[in-house]
């Protein structure tokens, strides 16, 4: 393999080529970059471990890059923000060939290109453990108009972007090592490629009750980032189960596998999805906005007040929702 300084050399040059506002690119020390006039950056770190958030047996190279961007877009989305710049860091075991490393970051550039983020920088460095990927992503939002978890209050109605429990359900399928069936194969594509709603967070980070909007991506589970915003805003959360939108594929490999959907829409996670609270009187321009573009949300409960916590409606009975979702310590 080549020394590291070549290493990125080589990656680097693949990647797409950098837009006006970079001052300097790579070569120097560091990248310089210019924020458009009357914006607050955004910043968000993410890291993906081998074995841990990540198998070769379950995710193409390629696939491996592009996750690891669009988990970071993710969290920049709901903060309202766009993401726009990008710097990779890659730890690097013996046993990875350099045209398996160059297959993860052309996977990397391609998602960077459709969502216009550009690459300014990166290192890579050996190690002794297993391959670790870490992506540091900047975005932009206008200036007081990030979304915050702590803003929800008593009577918002409570609502999820797409459908949940997909990505979940596609593991699981990938793991039992099953063939899957043509209605089921969807599941496998929202594990190995998430598409997170990138326009729906800076629309309302933009629009005018953007102060009211609380907002969560739903990286580790439902249960896990209703809790969240429960606490942060100090409110009780209140989901109506039978209102939580499962799509056709997860209902099927339900039925066939003899397993219960929500197991995997309340732990699951890696969604990517949006979960976030909105006045009820601005629910209905947001409605109307989501059909107009053709985004799918769907309200799934309310806020109440009480106690921080989360609860659920299931055959009428009000049911406590423990904490609950993917944790990177507990499961190792």
């Amino acid at each position: 393999m080549q020394d590291e300084f070549a290493l990125i050399r080589s990656w680097l040059s693949r990647r797409p080529t950098p837009d006006r506002h970079i001052e300097v690119d790579i070569g120097d020390d560091a990248a310089v970059v210019q924020p458009l006039s009357g914006n607050s950056m955004v910043l968000t770190c993410d890291t993906m471990v081998e074995t841990v958030h990540f198998r070769r047996d379950t995710l193409s190279l390629q696939e491996i890059g592009r996750k690891l961007l669009a988990v970071n877009a993710s969290d920049i989305n709901a903060m309202g923000g766009v993401p726009v710049y990008a710097l990779i860091s890659a730890s690097v075991p013996d046993g990875w060939q350099e045209d398996e490393l160059l297959q993860i970051y052309e996977g990397l550039y391609a998602y960077a290109e459709e969502i216009k983020v550009a690459l300014i920088g990166g290192d890579t460095t050996r190690t002794d453990g297993p391959l670790t990927l870490t992506l540091t992503l900047t975005g932009e939002v206008e200036k007081g108009h990030a979304l915050r978890r702590s803003a929800a209050k008593p009577g918002d109605i409570l609502f999820v972007t797409g459908t949940l429990g997909d990505s979940a359900a596609g593991l699981d399928l990938l793991l039992k090592k099953q063939a899957a069936s043509d209605r089921e194969k969807p599941l496998i594509k929202a594990h190995r490629r998430p598409d997170p709603p990138l326009q729906i967070g800076p629309w309302l980070s933009d629009s005018p009750f953007y102060s009211r909007v609380s907002l969560n991506d739903i990286s580790d589970g439902l249960a896990q980032e209703a809790w969240e915003i429960a606490e942060a805003s100090g409110v009780t959360i209140v989901i109506e189960e039978d209102k939580i939108p499962l799509s056709p594929a997860l209902l099927s490999y339900a039925e066939s596998s003899g397993q219960d959907p929500y197991q995997w829409v309340w732990s699951g996670g890696e969604d990517f999805q949006l979960l976030g609270t909105v006045p009820f009187q601005h629910w209905e321009a947001f409605e109307w906005e989501a059909k107009r573009r053709n985004w799918k949300i769907a309200a799934i409960g309310q806020v109440e007040s009480g106690e921080p916590g989360v609860e659920k409606i299931v055959d009428k009975k009000r049911l406590k929702v423990e904490k609950s979702g993917y944790n990177h310590f507990a499961n190792r």
